[in-house]
C-alpha cells in the first residue's frame, strides 16, 4: 500500500512540473493549470456576463478615453501580444477589476472619483498588471490543488476528514497571504506601466487616501489582516517611493498630471445610483423608466442590478427577487421559470394585482438536507413578464408567506410624475471664481451641510483648503 502511496506521490510530482510555466512577469516558474489560450478562452466566455450585469456606461468620450489610455500602456507591459478591451461599465461602485486574458473594467463610480489622468493611469496599469502577473490564473490554480490536496487527505486519514471544515476556512486564510502579494506586485506593475507612458505614479498613491477616507467614511473599512488589498494608508508610502525610483529610471522631470483634462472629461458623469435604473425610497422600488413599483419589506436590504433587484432580512433566512421571464403568455413564462430553476409545482392559480393580469405558484425545489419553497408571482404588464419570486426553506414557508404576497399583491403601475421624472445627479465642474475654502466653494454651489466632506473626499481635498481663483471642482445637479 505504501508503495502504491508513493509512487502516486511521484505521478503528481511529476504532473505539477508539467503545469509549471514561466511566469512574464518575474521570469520564474508557476503552477498554472491553465494555457495562454485558455485564459483567453475565460476572459472572453465572461465579458458577455460582466456587461449583462453591470451594463455598458453610454459616454462615448469616455469610452474612447479609457481604450487609447488602456492600449498605449498595454503596449509597454510584459504582454503587449494579448488583444485587450478596456470598458467603464454602469455602476455607482467604487471599483475597477480585470479578467484573465485581457479585460478590464472601471465602474463609473470610480471614474468619478479620479481627479487627475495620472490617478487613473496608476489604478488602469494596476489592473492590467494583474493580468501581466497571471494572477487570477494563478489564484485559481493554487485553489485546485489545495482542495486536491484537501480530499486526497480525507480519503487517506479519516481523522482529518472530521477537520474538513475547519481546514477549508483555513486555506482562505493561508491563500488571503497571497492575494496580498498580489496586490501588491500590481501596485508596482501600476507605477511601472503608467511611468512608462509619462505620467506621475506618485498621483496613484494620493488616490489610495481618498479610497481610505471613503471607506472610513462610508463605515466600510475593512481589517488589514481580512482583506486581500493592503491597507490604504501602507500602500501611500510605498507607492510614492516606487513613482520616485521610475521618474529617475524614465528621467520624468516633467511627469503629466492631467487635472483640468480629466475633469473636464467627466463633466456630466452620472453620479451615485442612477433612478433611471430604479430607485427605493421610503421602503418601495420605484422603476421610473417601466413604469411600475411595488413595496420592500421594512427593515430587508436590497440589491439592485439591470437583471434582477433582490430583497432579503439582515438574518439572510428568506429572499425575495424581481426580474423578467420570457414567454409569449403568463402560461409559457411560468413554465419556463419552474424549468430554469428546477422546481416542482405544488399548486397555482390565475389571480389579478392591480387589474394586471397573473399567475401565483407556490412550488418546491428538493435538495438533499431540506425542502426550499417558494412562492411566485408572476404578472404581465406592458409586454412583459415579471416575476416576483419569494424563497424560504419549507419549514419557514408560513411565517413569510404574507410578507412575500404583501410585496407581490402590491405590484402596480407607476403614475406619480415625481417618480417617473426623477433624475440622476450628474458631476459638474466648475470654475472657483474667488478664493476661498473648499468648504466656502461647496456652500456656494448649493451642497448641503450633510454631504460636505462627502464632497471633500470626492475632490480629493479637505474642506479647510484653500481654493485658488480659477480652480476646477466637482459639484452635482440634476
Amino acid at each position: 500500500m505504501k508503495k502504491y502511496m508513493f509512487s502516486a506521490a511521484m505521478a503528481g510530482v511529476l504532473l505539477l512540473f508539467n503545469f509549471c510555466a514561466t511566469n512574464p512577469v518575474t521570469g520564474k516558474k508557476d503552477i498554472v493549470l491553465m494555457s495562454e489560450e485558455q485564459e483567453i478562452a475565460l476572459g472572453a466566455q465572461s465579458d458577455p456576463a460582466v456587461l449583462a450585469q453591470f451594463g455598458l456606461y453610454e459616454d462615448k468620450a469616455l469610452q474612447q478615453f479609457i481604450q487609447q489610455k488602456g492600449q498605449a500602456m498595454a503596449a509597454v507591459s510584459h504582454r503587449p501580444n494579448l488583444k485587450y478591451e478596456f470598458k467603464v461599465v454602469d455602476s455607482p461602485v467604487i471599483n475597477a477589476f480585470a479578467l484573465p486574458g485581457g479585460y478590464v473594467y472601471f465602474t463609473r463610480g470610480i471614474m468619478a472619483h479620479f481627479n487627475n489622468e495620472a490617478q487613473f493611469a496608476g489604478v488602469l496599469g494596476h489592473e492590467i498588471g494583474h493580468i501581466t502577473a497571471r494572477h487570477s490564473v494563478q489564484q485559481q490554480s493554487k485553489s485546485t490543488l489545495a482542495q486536491l490536496g484537501l480530499i486526497t487527505g480525507m480519503i487517506i486519514s479519516p481523522e482529518l476528514a472530521q477537520m474538513g471544515n475547519e481546514l477549508s476556512q483555513g486555506l482562505g486564510l493561508l491563500f488571503l497571504k497571497f492575494g496580498r502579494d498580489d496586490e501588491r506586485e500590481s501596485d508596482e506593475l501600476g507605477v511601472e506601466y503608467s511611468s512608462k507612458i509619462g505620467y506621475d505614479a506618485s498621483q496613484m498613491a494620493d488616490f489610495f487616501q481618498t479610497l481610505q477616507r471613503q471607506q472610513e467614511s462610508s463605515g466600510q473599512m475593512i481589517p488589514d489582516f481580512l482583506s486581500t488589498h493592503p491597507n490604504p494608508a501602507d500602500r501611500y508610502a510605498t507607492v510614492h517611493k516606487l513613482a520616485e525610483d521610475w521618474k529617475k529610471k524614465e528621467n520624468l522631470t516633467n511627469a503629466k498630471v492631467g487635472r483640468d483634462s480629466y475633469l473636464k472629461l467627466i463633466d456630466g458623469i452620472v453620479y451615485g445610483e442612477d433612478p433611471r435604473q430604479g430607485f427605493v425610497e421610503n421602503s418601495v422600488f420605484y422603476h421610473p423608466e417601466l413604469k411600475f413599483k411595488f413595496p420592500v419589506p421594512s427593515g430587508w436590504a436590497y440589491q439592485n442590478s439591470p437583471q434582477v433587484f433582490q430583497m432579503a432580512p439582515q438574518d439572510g433566512s428568506a429572499m425575495m427577487n424581481l426580474m423578467l421571464v420570457p414567454g409569449d403568455n403568463l402560461e409559457a413564462a411560468a413554465q419556463t421559470l419552474l424549468k430554469n430553476f428546477n422546481l416542482e409545482p405544488v399548486e397555482s392559480k390565475s389571480v389579478t394585482v392591480n387589474g394586471l393580469p397573473a399567475i401565483a405558484v407556490v412550488a418546491d425545489q428538493k435538495q438533499e438536507q431540506q425542502v426550499i419553497r417558494t412562492l411566485t408571482y408572476i404578472i404581465r404588464y406592458g409586454n412583459y413578464n415579471y416575476s416576483l419570486m419569494g424563497i424560504t426553506t419549507a419549514n419557514n414557508f408560513n411565517n413569510y408567506f404574507q410578507t412575500f404576497s404583501n410585496t407581490m399583491q402590491n405590484f402596480a403601475e407607476l403614475t406619480e410624475p415625481d417618480k417617473l421624472n426623477r433624475k440622476p445627479e450628474r458631476i459638474r465642474i466648475i470654475t472657483v471664481p474667488q478664493s476661498a475654502t473648499l468648504s466656502q466653494v461647496l456652500q456656494n454651489n448649493n451642497i448641503k451641510q450633510d454631504r460636505l466632506e462627502e464632497f471633500a473626499v470626492l475632490n480629493g481635498m479637505q474642506l479647510s483648503d484653500r481654493v485658488e481663483k480659477g480652480t476646477l471642482l466637482k459639484v452635482v445637479s440634476q
